[in-house]
């Protein structure tokens, strides 16, 4: 018979939640709701396995080191950790890792990592009943409590859009990220191969030939470690210098937390990260840094920057070029340059994948507060923030860049 557990943290004798009909009939298939950081901390060893044997690549944000760091410094008193596992034959099999929050007596949840991770998505087992566990999943988080899931970043090829739970969603947004075939795009000098126009391949050698007139220029590549960190930090300083060079409006990254979140990751040997930094120097001077992650033949950039007095000298795309030379030389087959899809990005693409936020009402007050979302909203403020006249955006920038943001 299938079980199906409340909470680990419950009292003994809380009263065990109902059996979902989704479920019912699954052997030796267990469903519970675990809440809290040490509860999350203890699943790590099953966590892993389940990711070797079962996560697909772009999942990487769902790896419980990467979650783990986003924990110590995105994780505040507002919200608590919630995932829903499900056991087959008492194996871990399937994880969906969340954070609970109540606003105004309504219950959310929202995927975890935001917003850090470019993709959210459930870590599961293939199999017949996956089908069946996610619905059960849904049932369980209604049953918890539950009133709104915001889902931010969930690909379409990802197991929550395959399962059936998005029918009853609202789409509040949809952007694109694309990705380049790194066998394509690799040339034998670690250059651009024939994949680019002819011109395209000249302006790099010239690129690279100014550049090398201001001083040697050293194109590296580090592990997690002390100088990761430090290269981590500085990207994060640079990419900040550049927002407020253009009076661009970035929370995300003006955020104290961003920077913070990606120098631990860095320098996490230890644990297993999948941060990698590119960097190209000159002169003895860092002018470019790249910070992407790689998991299972695929590495994910995340922040490329580049030294504010280096933007005019085409460092940019020697970078991206360096990075996937550097991802192709660590085994990667592919570099996903996530969304959005800007225009230099497209230069580059050899296919792309359609990236959704969702709005899933559970209740009947889940349907009224999701018109108050912010999940419902933000395409509505993106595009007022673009349409405001420049010494506002200015000012609204240089306000965001700040240490006040």
């Amino acid at each position: 018979m299938t079980l199906l557990e409340r909470n680990v943290s419950a009292p003994a004798d809380a009263p065990p939640m109902r059996l979902t009909p989704a479920v019912s009939d699954l052997k030796g298939v267990s469903l519970a709701i675990v809440e809290g950081r040490k509860a999350f901390l203890e699943l790590r060893a099953e966590w892993d396995a389940l990711f070797a044997r079962a996560a697909t690549p772009q999942q990487v944000f769902q790896s419980h080191v990467v979650l783990q760091h986003w924990m110590d410094h995105y994780l505040d008193k507002q919200h608590c950790p919630l995932i829903v596992t499900a056991r087959r034959d008492e194996r871990l099999s399937m994880v969906w890792p969340l954070v609970a929050r109540r606003r105004f007596g309504i219950g959310i949840v929202e995927l975890m990592g935001c917003p850090v991770a470019q993709f959210g998505d459930i870590v599961a087992e293939p199999g017949p009943e996956l089908p069946a566990m996610v619905a059960a999943g849904r049932a369980a988080l209604r049953e918890h409590g539950v009133d709104l899931f915001e889902m931010r970043k969930v690909r379409a090829d990802s197991t929550l859009a395959r399962s059936e739970i998005l029918t009853r969603a609202w789409k509040t947004d949809e952007q694109e990220a694309v990705f380049a075939d790194l066998l394509r795009r690799v040339g034998p000098d670690n250059g651009p191969s024939t994949a680019y126009p002819a011109r395209e391949r000249s302006n790099h050698r010239r690129r690279l030939r100014r550049l090398s007139e201001r001083g040697r220029v050293v194109l590296g590549m580090v592990a997690p470690g002390p100088e990761a960190r430090d290269l981590a930090l500085a990207a994060v300083a640079m990419k900040r210098a550049t927002l407020r060079r253009h009076d661009v409006i970035a929370p995300t990254i003006s955020d104290p937390r961003f920077a913070a979140f990606f120098g631990e990751l860095a320098a996490d040997a230890a644990g297993a990260s999948p941060l990698r930094v590119a960097t190209i120097h000159c002169a003895g001077e860092t002018v470019g840094i790249d910070l992407a992650l790689d998991c299972k033949g695929v590495t994910f950039g995340h922040v490329i920057a580049i030294h504010p007095d280096y933007e005019r000298g085409g460092v940019g795309g020697l970078l991206i070029h360096h990075s996937f030379a550097s991802a192709y030389a660590r085994g990667s087959a592919k570099f996903d340059l996530l969304a959005p899809a800007d225009p230099y990005k497209r230069d580059h693409a050899d296919g792309s994948v359609i990236i959704d936020d969702y709005l899933l009402p559970l209740t009947a007050r889940g349907r009224i507060a999701s018109l108050f979302s912010p999940g419902f909203w933000r395409p509505w403020l993106k595009a007022a923030v673009r349409r405001l006249p420049p010494p506002v955006t200015r000012k609204l920038a240089n306000w965001a860049n700040s240490d006040k943001s």
